[in-house]
C-alpha cells in the first residue's frame, strides 16, 4: 500500500493532514536541502509531537514520495501540448525550472517511480502525446530517452551550482583562478582535443547547453519515429 492509499486518522487537538505535512517538508527541503528532511524535523515544525506523524506516514522515503509528486504538480503543463516534440520540450523545462526552483529534486528525480496523483497525471500527458505514433515500446523509449537526457543535464547543472557556492566563486572566476593549472597541463601536448576544446570551443551559460542538447535528443528521437 502506497502513502497516498492509507487513510489519513482523524483530526486531534493540533490539526493534521498529508497536505500541511508536504508544506512543512518542502519549506525544510528549499532551505536545507533533504539533509534538513525528517519527521522529527517536520513535526517540530508543524507543532505537533512525531508520532503524530506517523499516523500519516511510516518513512522519511514517504515523506520524500510526497515531496516529489508535490513538485509533479509544477511539473503538469498548465495546456495540451500541440504535438509529441511539444510535449516533451515542455516537459524538459518544466522539470529544470522546478529544479531550480527546488535543487533537492535534482537529488531524486529518476530514482523512483511516479506513483502519485500528479507524477501520474505528468506521465500521462507525456504518453498521450506520443499515441497514434508508434508503438506503446516506442513511445516509452522515447519518453524514457528525453528523461534521461535532461535528468542528468539538471543534475549537473545543479551540481556545478552547488560547488559555486561551497567555493564561494563564480563558474567565471572560478576557471580564471584555475586558469594557469590547465594552462600548463595544456602545453605539455598530452591532451590536443581538450586544447582545442578550451581554446577554440564556444563558452555558452547553463540553459543554452541544456536546449542544444534537448533538441539534438528530441531530434534523434524524431528520426525514430519516423522509422517506425
Amino acid at each position: 500500500m502506497t502513502v497516498w492509499d492509507r487513510p489519513e486518522p482523524p483530526h486531534r487537538p493540533v490539526p493534521l493532514d498529508r497536505e500541511r505535512i508536504v508544506a512543512a517538508a518542502m519549506a525544510l527541503a528549499d532551505e536545507g536541502g533533504l539533509a534538513a528532511v525528517s519527521v522529527r524535523k517536520v513535526a517540530a515544525r508543524l507543532d505537533a509531537g512525531p508520532m503524530r506523524l506517523y499516523g500519516y506516514i511510516s518513512t522519511k522515503e514517504e515523506l520524500f514520495d510526497l515531496l516529489v509528486d508535490e513538485v509533479y504538480a509544477e511539473i503538469l503543463p498548465e495546456e495540451e501540448p500541440g504535438d509529441w516534440r511539444e510535449a516533451l520540450r515542455v516537459l524538459a523545462h518544466r522539470t529544470r525550472q522546478a529544479a531550480l526552483r527546488h535543487e533537492w529534486l535534482a537529488d531524486l528525480l529518476g530514482g523512483r517511480p511516479a506513483l502519485g496523483p500528479n507524477g501520474l497525471a505528468v506521465a500521462e500527458a507525456t504518453l498521450a502525446s506520443l499515441d497514434g505514433l508508434a508503438d506503446v515500446d516506442t513511445a516509452m523509449r522515447a519518453v524514457e530517452t528525453v528523461s534521461a537526457y535532461f535528468t542528468g543535464a539538471i543534475r549537473r547543472e545543479i551540481t556545478n551550482l552547488r560547488a559555486e557556492r561551497t567555493r564561494g566563486l563564480s563558474e567565471s572566476d572560478w576557471q580564471r583562478a584555475s586558469g594557469p593549472r590547465v594552462t600548463k597541463a595544456l602545453a605539455t601536448g598530452r591532451f590536443p582535443a581538450l586544447a582545442k576544446a578550451v581554446y577554440d570551443g564556444t563558452h555558452v551559460d547553463a540553459e543554452t547547453s541544456f536546449v542544444t542538447g534537448l533538441d539534438w535528443v528530441l531530434d534523434a528521437v524524431a528520426a525514430r519515429l519516423t522509422r517506425s
